[in-house]
């Protein structure tokens, strides 16, 4: 009597299971046969899974390290919130190149690492996915004359030439964004480099004006990406000459091609000490500073773009830090995630080398935990581990 055959489900039960499981157990399966690694990296189930995936549920963290390598590790938030110290050290990634993170978006990872040489700036960038380790090929090149643009060396590149990356969903493609500075007419260029193109695509320029320059990278929110600056002509400037009425938000919208200007939260009513921080929060353009040399203060904007959807988030004394056993100087504390149900907030002292737990609920402290005193300055990307190619497929 021959044996029953097995039962072999649809295509389409198959499809519908594999979307809704994470990228490790997937990475598995590719090898389970031929169909089943064309199904996983075809790119129909690639944008099927990401819709699936949750989000706001991880983040990547990047820091120094003693040997002044930056380190980049992918984290989910809950473990994080649970014990950051080893969950820092077990995820953590190094490259001999490509040292610099400065854009995240959609579980892909622009790095960037640059050069000089006689007289020329030449940028180096690659896009890595850290959830299936693979990473695309060489970026062309970007290389620049000292002569007419502000690079000079690698800090003064950082300076003046400015990194973004993000994904328009209207051409679906991931962009990189590079904002130059030209010394001699005195103008910033946009160019763009979309995944798969030849070569680099000069888009737009505009009178120059400063961003500051602690704002190396863009942050990447609602299909624009986003740099502090000041709305004055000229390209430089001392930070203690600078008005409330000048710091806005410059945003490149990569849909339209476009740039504009997003507004302060209402409630700054005048300007930092030391210059203030942009990153994102759980999808939210976040922007934190010092307040009078006393506070520290975080607001979250709910809306892209309008200026009544500031939320401040957090205001919080540095005695409130210090009577709990952390003397923060207030230059170097960073929020670094947000629990769910938004009630805990982890912020990083790095002159102090500490993880700061904060209740939101309860405006307290709930603990604090050393880390690593070889590791500093870490700054935190939205980030979700997914399929998705980084090159065009």
């Amino acid at each position: 009597m021959a044996a029953a055959a097995s039962p072999v489900l649809p295509q389409e039960l198959i499809v519908e299971i594999l979307s809704w499981l994470p990228v490790k157990p997937l990475m598995r399966f590719r090898c389970v046969s031929k169909a089943w690694y064309s199904l996983i990296f075809h790119p129909s189930f690639i944008k099927l899974h990401l819709q699936r995936l949750p989000k706001n549920t991880h983040v990547l963290l990047t820091f120094d390290n003693y040997e002044c390598v930056t380190c980049f590790t992918p984290c989910s938030i809950r473990r994080l919130l649970e014990n950051p110290s080893s969950t820092v050290i077990d995820g953590c990634h190094r490259f001999k190149y490509y040292n610099f993170v400065f854009g995240v978006c959609n579980g892909l990872v622009c790095l960037f690492d640059s050069s000089h040489k006689d007289g020329f700036e030449e940028y180096r960038i690659r896009i890595w996915n850290p959830a299936t380790r693979i990473m695309s090929e060489d970026f062309p090149r970007l290389r620049l004359h000292s002569n007419d643009c502000k690079v000079v060396n690698y800090r003064r590149a950082c300076e003046y030439t400015k990194f973004g990356f993000g994904y328009d969903d209207l051409s679906d493609t991931y962009k990189v964004v590079v904002i130059l500075l030209y010394g001699k007419s005195q103008q910033r260029e946009v160019r763009v480099r979309c995944l798969g193109d030849p070569c680099w695509r000069k888009i737009l320029t505009c009178p120059a004006f400063p961003i500051l320059k602690q704002q190396l990278c863009g942050q990447f929110v609602d299909d624009t990406v986003n740099w502090l600056a000041l709305r004055r002509p000229g390209s430089d400037y001392q930070w203690e000459t600078v008005a409330i009425n000048e710091l806005v938000i410059f945003s490149y919208d990569l849909k339209k091609e476009t740039y504009g200007y997003v507004l302060m939260p209402d409630g700054l009513s005048e300007v930092p000490v030391v210059e203030p921080c942009l990153g994102v929060l759980k999808g939210c353009l976040c922007l934190s500073h010092d307040q009078r040399r006393t506070h520290f203060v975080v607001w979250l904007t709910r809306e892209f773009g309008v200026e009544r959807s500031w939320t401040r988030l957090l205001n919080v004394s540095y005695e409130h830090f210090r009577n709990h056993g952390c003397p923060p100087y207030y230059r170097f504390v960073t929020p670094l995630c947000m629990s769910e149900n938004e009630d805990v907030l982890l912020l990083a002292n790095d002159e102090g080398s500490e993880f700061v737990f904060y209740n939101l609920r309860d405006n307290r402290i709930d603990r604090i935990q050393d880390f690593d005193s070889y590791k500093f300055s870490f700054l935190s990307h939205d980030y979700v581990p997914s399929l998705v190619l980084p090159y065009k497929n």
